[in-house]
């Protein structure tokens, strides 16, 4: 009805789809809708998109059927898949929904939400874990702190020493300190090789 106020009062159609957020096209149509029949041509454009393929009481009887469980509606397990949602709704109603369709249909139609199966170990002895958590898991738990880096076994750390040692001076190499590596003079006397010997 907004759009028909403004251009009663002489908006233009693009000033009507920038102040209502809507295309061209739309206002366009809006307008020759308000010039060819006045307001009542724009209240008649009722809901936008396609009309849902379930009613409200179609969705009940799914509702109620899904709430009997998987095994009440001829599945071999107690554990509902989106297909499964699919088939039962198909059989109650008619109307053939994909996987997807089925999750928005149950999400934004009926608000349930995916749940995980719990697991339970058959053999499993309730008992028995509890007991155990009680009396064995804080002995496990209460283990030595691990060895720190620089004292494990088979291997070498080059660590910095630590603070407060003194100053051993200004970096740089020592004079009386020998190379690494003597090189020895050429044998054959024209120098294209020379041996290196380690010290």
């Amino acid at each position: 009805m907004r759009a028909g106020a403004m251009f009663e009062r002489g908006v233009s159609q693009a000033e009507v789809a920038r102040e209502l957020g809507v295309s061209r096209e739309t206002a366009s149509e809006w307008s020759s809708a308000f010039c060819s029949g006045g307001l009542a041509a724009l209240s008649g454009a009722g809901r936008a998109g396609r009309l849902p393929k379930l009613s409200d009481a179609q969705l009940v009887e799914v509702e109620q059927a899904l709430s009997n469980g998987p095994r009440a509606n001829g599945f071999p397990t107690e554990l509902w898949t989106l297909a499964r949602v699919a088939t039962v709704i198909e059989q109650l109603t008619g109307v053939a929904y994909s996987t997807t369709q089925t999750w928005w249909i149950l999400r934004e139609r009926l608000g349930w939400s995916r749940q995980r199966p719990a697991r339970k170990a058959l053999e499993g002895d309730d008992e028995a874990i509890a007991a155990w958590a009680r009396d064995r898991w804080p002995v496990v738990k209460k283990r030595p702190a691990p060895a720190r880096v620089d004292r494990l076994r088979r291997r070498v750390r080059f660590l910095a020493p630590p603070l407060g040692e003194d100053h051993l001076g200004a970096e740089g190499q020592d004079p009386s300190a020998h190379p690494p590596l003597q090189l020895e003079a050429p044998v054959d006397g024209c120098g294209a090789r020379l041996r290196a010997r380690r010290i």
